[in-house]
């Protein structure tokens, strides 16, 4: 008897868990999400050692002569050299946090870098909107 009062109570506050689970997200908490993707994205490919790729999330790259887009990819190459002989390279990293920056109308993403030798370091990677993508500055 108990079971067919509390069934319905049940089915009901399962309704609403699920309700509740599956609101949209805010305009704010997608641009954040994106960011935060776009960032993750881009450093997968700089330590992959696809620098051309790592070099496509960064806004204004497209329309950047080829000689410097050279020295931007020997760049990359540079600080991943010069990370490995210092911490014995970037083994991995993880996106700590992002806030919106609304006067500079950019979202800063927080970027945690963890090193060979169990070091950590933050830092902050600020990424705007361009073309409709989310693009590290």
């Amino acid at each position: 008897m108990m079971t067919k009062r509390l069934s319905p109570f049940i089915c009901a506050v399962c309704l609403l868990l699920l309700l509740a689970c599956s609101a949209a997200p805010s305009p704010d908490e997608a641009a954040l999400a994106a960011a935060k993707e776009s960032v993750q994205a881009s450093y997968e490919q700089l330590l992959a050692g696809h620098y051309d790729e790592f070099l496509e999330g960064r806004s204004g790259t497209s329309e950047m002569p080829e000689h410097y887009r050279e020295q931007l990819r020997a760049s990359c190459k540079q600080f991943m050299a010069q990370q490995e002989s210092l911490h014995r390279g970037i083994r991995s990293f993880s996106v700590s946090d992002a806030r919106i920056d609304s006067a500079q109308k950019l979202i800063q993403v927080f970027l945690i870098l963890n090193y060979g030798d169990s070091t950590q370091e933050e830092i902050v990677v600020p990424v705007v909107k361009q073309d409709g993508a989310w693009k590290m500055k």
